[in-house]
C-alpha cells in the first residue's frame, strides 16, 4: 500500500503517476455516470438523515447525510435504485446512464400503514417454528441445490416469517429486516430484502421477489483465485451474460442461440425453429440512442452451446447425461429492452423456465460484475 506524502522525491512521485495512469487505463474498460438526490418526507418535506439508497443486485449504495442528500457513481448502463427508511414505504426508480442524470433526484417516501386486515390474515397463517419446518424448502428454491448453493447460508433465520395457508396449500415467506446470505462458492455476502417468496404445493410453481445488495468478502490471494473462476463459471451461459450478449449484437460469437417454440396449427404439437437473425430491424430496434429493444412475443429456448448442463441437474430432471448443451426458456408477455450492463426491463414480463430457472441466488452475479479479459 503506499502513502503518499507531498515531500517524497520527484522519482516517487513520477512513480505513482505512472502507477495511476495504469490503473486509469486499466479501468477505462467499464465507465461509469454519477446521480444525486434528496431523500424527503412525503407530509413535511423534510430532509430524512441515513435513508439507504442502494442499487438493486449490485455492490453501489450509500446512506443519505444530514440534509437527506447522496450521491453515487454507477456503472453505465440500467438499474433500479431502491430507497428505504425505517417506518416507510420502500420506492424503488429505474435509472440509466442514457438519461439525463444532471438534476437532482428528489425521492419522497410515505409513512407505513398496515392494514388491520393485513394483520389478521397473517396472524391466522403464521407458523410459529416455520424455520425448522419450512427452512429446507425454501432454501432450495430461494438459495437453490446447484453445488454453489451447497456453500451458501442464512445467517439470521429469525427474521423469517412462515405463513402456510391449508386451504390453498401454498406456503408464503416474508421478511421485516434483509435476510443476510453468505455465498462462500462466489465470495459474497447479500443483503436479500425478501419482499415474499411463494411455494404452491399443487403446482410445484415456486416465485420470489425482493433487493439484492451484494458485498465482496475479503480472503487470502488463493480463495480469491478460486472466486475468480467460480463466478466466471456462473456468468458464462447465464441470463446476464445472455442479455449482454444481445445488446453488444455477440450472441453467435459467444455460443449463444435463439429458437422459437410453437404450436403446429395443422398437427396442435410444439415446434422449434431457429431464429436465424435476431438484429433484424422488426425484431432489434435502437432506443434513445442507446438502450436496445427486442420485440420479440411468446416462447423461445436461449441455447448455449459452449458449455453442458450440471450433472445434478441433469439427474434431478431425468434428462440424458448426455446432453452437451444448456437449455432455457423465456416467455415473453411484452418484448424487452436492454442496456448497456445487461440490465433489462420490464423484467416481470420476461419468465425464465429450465435451466436458468434452476440457478437462483447461490449463482447469480451483481450487474456491475465484469469477467477479466
Amino acid at each position: 500500500m503506499f502513502i503518499f506524502n507531498p515531500e517524497q522525491s520527484s522519482f516517487m512521485k513520477t512513480f505513482l503517476s505512472f502507477i495511476l495512469t495504469l490503473l486509469i487505463g486499466s479501468a477505462s474498460a467499464q465507465s461509469y455516470f454519477y446521480i444525486k438526490g434528496k431523500v424527503v418526507d412525503d407530509s413535511t418535506r423534510a430532509p430524512l438523515e441515513g435513508a439507504s439508497v442502494l442499487c438493486q443486485n449490485t455492490t453501489k449504495g450509500t446512506i443519505t447525510n444530514k440534509d437527506g442528500e447522496f450521491r453515487m457513481e454507477l456503472p453505465s448502463g440500467g438499474h433500479n435504485l431502491v430507497i428505504t427508511y425505517t417506518g416507510y414505504e420502500t420506492e424503488s426508480i429505474r435509472i440509466s446512464s442514457s438519461q439525463d442524470n444532471s438534476n437532482e433526484l428528489t425521492i419522497i417516501l410515505k409513512k407505513k400503514e398496515k392494514k388491520l386486515e393485513e394483520v389478521v390474515i397473517q396472524a391466522s397463517t403464521e407458523v410459529k417454528d416455520g424455520w425448522t419446518k419450512y427452512g429446507t424448502q425454501l432454501n432450495d428454491y430461494f438459495i437453490g441445490t446447484t453445488p454453489f448453493a451447497k456453500q451458501c447460508s442464512i445467517v439470521n433465520p429469525e427474521v423469517l416469517k412462515f405463513y402456510f395457508s391449508r386451504k390453498r396449500n401454498v406456503l408464503k415467506v416474508k421478511a421485516e429486516e434483509p435476510v443476510v446470505v453468505m455465498n462462500y462458492a462466489l465470495g459474497y455476502r447479500i443483503q436479500y430484502q425478501l419482499d415474499s417468496f411463494i411455494y404452491d404445493n399443487n403446482t410445484k410453481f415456486s416465485a420470489y421477489a425482493g433487493v439484492a445488495f451484494y458485498t465482496e468478502l475479503d480472503s487470502t490471494a488463493e480463495q480469491k483465485t478460486v472466486w475468480k473462476q467460480n463466478r466466471e463459471k456462473a456468468y458464462l451461459g447465464s441470463r446476464l451474460h445472455f442479455m449482454r450478449c444481445y445488446y453488444d449484437s455477440t450472441l453467435t460469437e459467444n455460443g449463444f442461440a435463439i429458437e422459437r417454440v410453437y404450436t403446429d396449427s395443422a398437427s396442435g404439437k410444439s415446434k422449434i425453429s431457429s431464429l436465424k437473425n435476431p438484429y433484424d430491424s422488426a425484431v432489434y430496434v435502437l432506443v434513445d440512442s442507446v438502450d436496445k429493444e427486442v420485440n420479440l412475443f411468446g416462447k423461445y429456448r436461449i441455447v448455449y452451446t459452449l458449455a453442458p448442463m450440471e450433472r445434478e441437474y441433469l439427474v434431478a430432471n431425468k434428462y440424458p447425461l448426455s446432453a452437451k448443451e444448456q437449455l432455457s426458456t423465456l416467455e415473453l408477455l411484452n418484448g424487452f429492452v436492454i442496456t448497456e450492463n445487461g440490465f433489462f426491463y420490464e423484467q416481470n414480463e420476461v419468465i425464465n423456465s429450465g435451466y436458468w430457472a434452476w440457478k437462483n441466488l447461490a449463482d447469480q452475479l451483481p450487474y456491475d460484475y465484469w469477467p477479466e479479459e
